[in-house]
């Protein structure tokens, strides 16, 4: 199905094969699209298995999936610009806990969704692991309150760990 200018307009790094990767952290690069389904509540989830950042004390590179969820609600943000944002932390220095963070209100201001969650799964390094958890859910609606419960039920049956 092809898609109408309406709906593309605005994007302007997916299907472009001259696309630059930013060597510096920069949420500039991210773009939307309007969200066609905006009266159903559903989860868009992206699975980032090479995330990469720097410790900003040592200077030593960090390794995570990230995983991101979020609710809809009028914008999407478009995977390649959201790969290419990502793709921006490899030279950033900051703590786990800062860059799921970042991401999370990144995407809060870019998309203005119902509901997000932003869960880093990173790598040991010096024997231990650190896996940060952040979210939103949108004040005064019910996502609100669903954000409550996901924080405060996000680790109940944390997965076995044997593959870091």
């Amino acid at each position: 199905m092809a898609r109408t200018e309406k709906e593309t307009e605005g994007l302007s790094l997916l299907g472009n094969q001259g696309v630059k990767y930013p060597s510096d952290y920069s949420a500039d690069i991210l773009e939307t699209f309007v969200n066609k389904h905006p009266d159903n509540d559903y989860f868009v989830k992206f699975n980032c298995p090479e995330f990469t950042s720097l410790c900003p004390i040592t200077g030593q590179p960090d390794f995570a999936t990230i995983y991101i969820s979020y609710v809809p609600e009028t914008l999407m943000v478009e995977s390649k610009s959201l790969k290419l944002y990502l793709f921006s932390f490899r030279n950033h220095g900051d703590f786990h806990e800062d860059c799921v963070n970042i991401i999370m209100k990144d995407l809060i201001k870019l998309m203005d969704p119902k509901y997000i969650e932003v869960w880093g799964k990173f790598t040991p390094r010096g024997g231990i692991s650190i896996d940060p958890y952040c979210n939103y859910g949108k004040p005064g609606t019910k996502w609100e309150q669903v954000a409550f419960n996901r924080l405060t039920n996000h680790d109940l049956y944390p997965e076995k760990v044997d593959n870091r």
